[in-house]
């Protein structure tokens, strides 16, 4: 990826419902050149697609977590599994596989805390695999909206 790339990139991070021809200009090249560029992005997966962000508690998820989960037996078969279950929950945002202590991180959603705790006991805390979880309630998130391409 060279620096014209890493422009592109960053530039559709900052807003990626902007025109070819918006792109181009602030790039300082042609159409067709940007039109390439992106495409090539595209089709090597460093562009892997386009979304809105949505404020999650306008989707009914006003209260978040960290749920730090621990299973056994260690085997791929009991983490692909656990991971397919966790990360079809409606509840949970994000499912992140680990190494160390914990197996598991879950990013989950809910209305309340409540919920947060009918999630814990009756849909983890049932789980024959799961041998423990710590949760810790997000307060606040601060998201790195347009991360910067890391030197080599």
């Amino acid at each position: 990826m060279d620096q014209l790339d890493a422009e592109i990139v960053r530039l559709l991070q900052a807003d990626a419902r902007q025109s070819n021809r918006e792109l181009a200009r602030a790039l300082g090249v042609a159409p067709s050149t940007c039109l390439e560029r992106v495409r090539s992005l595209t089709r090597r997966g460093v562009i892997r697609g386009y979304h809105a962000e949505i404020d999650t508690a306008a989707l009914n998820r006003g209260v978040q977590a960290l749920v730090a989960v621990q299973i056994r037996p260690l085997s791929r078969s009991v983490i692909d599994a656990f991971s397919e279950f966790a990360s079809g929950l409606p509840e949970v945002l994000s499912t992140f596989v680990l190494s160390g202590g914990d197996d598991f991180v879950l990013h989950v959603g809910v209305p309340d805390l409540d919920r947060l705790h009918v999630f814990l006991a009756d849909r983890l805390a049932k789980r024959r695999e799961v041998t423990g979880f710590r949760t810790s309630v997000i307060f606040k998130q601060v998201h790195k909206a347009v991360p910067e391409r890391l030197p080599d």
